[in-house]
């Protein structure tokens, strides 16, 4: 068996060094995390970048069994941005040299809602002369409306498979046409059609869940030739059906650090993509997202929601930052950058040089 070190050199991952990376603890880990962020200076640089995060709704009509603003919970209080709050929000990001947006909301589809987002991408555009980039995470839509979102100045789109594992995704979610790990996927396969940068991701800890899981879930990333990624630890919501199995999860220490471990693996398999380091590694550890960049991450995303709106936007318990104004969750973000060691990376999109590089 070769040793530690030979393996982080490897150019290509079996299913079997991917389960002993994950597997990593000590001295190996720390290694591992050591190679992850060698390779991220390499083929992506010093930057973290910024991407203005604008929860427009609540609204879901969706009912995964993890999520706390899935459709049949009664206990939200539900809520929709006007377009003047979208639009506002949009300006700050803007006038405070974001770079690029992320607008991310409950999973809907109507003929109103796909002209709506329409709209506002132009508006953003108009109000921005063009200069901010824009990522979508709305969920699974037609192709008609990808190409639409598209053509109106959208250019990123996350939309997380959750698990590569059929059985798991099927626990995860009612077992329903709504929720079809079949058009999960189609969807994901008519992003890259569209021309967008695609983005996914899974969570980390699930009930049912193990490193073999898990380690199919990157080759499953691998396949999909991805463009960026966002994930994290699953971390539970009291108003939801997985609740139930909250005393056989692995603790939430255990979840960071395999998040940590996913994410610098990832950065081993795909050198050039965008990683986020996303606020559910803030919700376990302080300094999650610090962490999370010196594991390979370079993306962050301050919340510029409207700060009221906030507290109703909870994917899961105990979310950080939710009582924070947008100036603060800004001087915030800005702040864990520097400190950290690297550099805000404003004013620019900050696209994938892995995305730069299928399209030419």
């Amino acid at each position: 068996m070769k040793n530690f070190t030979e393996l982080l050199e490897q150019e290509s991952f079996s299913k079997d060094d991917i389960i002993r990376i994950l597997s990593s603890k000590g001295e190996e880990e720390q290694l591992l995390m050591q190679k992850a962020h060698e390779l991220r200076l390499a083929n992506i640089g010093n930057k973290i970048y910024l991407r203005g995060l604008i929860e427009i709704s609540n609204i879901c009509s969706k009912n995964c069994y993890y999520c706390g603003i899935r459709k049949g919970n009664k206990n939200v209080s539900r809520y929709l941005l006007s377009d003047k709050e979208v639009l506002k929000a949009a300006q700050y990001a803007y006038e405070n040299d974001f770079g690029s947006l992320v607008i991310q909301g409950g999973e809907l589809e109507s003929d109103a809602w796909t002209g709506r987002i329409e709209n506002l991408l132009r508006e953003i555009k108009k109000l921005s002369n063009n200069e901010l980039g824009i990522t979508l995470s709305l969920g699974e839509q037609s192709e008609d409306t990808f190409r639409r979102w598209y053509d109106a100045g959208a250019h990123r789109y996350l939309l997380r498979f959750e698990s590569s594992d059929h059985d798991l995704y099927h626990k995860i979610h009612p077992n329903d046409a709504l929720h079809s790990y079949k058009r999960r996927m189609e969807a994901i396969d008519l992003l890259r059609k569209c021309n967008y940068q695609v983005g996914t991701g899974v969570m980390i800890g699930l009930p049912w869940q193990n490193v073999e899981i898990l380690a199919e879930d990157l080759l499953r990333m691998k396949e999909l030739d991805i463009d960026m990624c966002g994930m994290g630890p699953y971390v539970e919501h009291h108003d939801t059906p997985l609740y139930k199995f909250k005393d056989e999860l692995i603790p939430l220490e255990e979840r960071f650090s395999l998040s940590l471990k996913m994410i610098a693996t990832l950065r081993l398999l795909i050198h050039d993509i965008n990683i986020a380091g996303t606020t559910a590694m803030q919700t376990i550890d302080p300094e999650g997202r610090e962490k999370a960049f010196k594991a390979g991450a370079n993306v962050v995303m301050p919340n510029i929601t409207p700060t009221e709106y906030k507290d109703s936007y909870l994917l899961y318990d105990n979310k950080p930052g939710t009582k924070d104004e947008k100036e603060d969750s800004t001087q915030k973000v800005i702040k864990i950058i520097k400190e950290s060691g690297f550099e805000p990376g404003t004013g620019i999109w900050g696209d994938s040089p892995h995305f730069k590089k299928r399209s030419k």
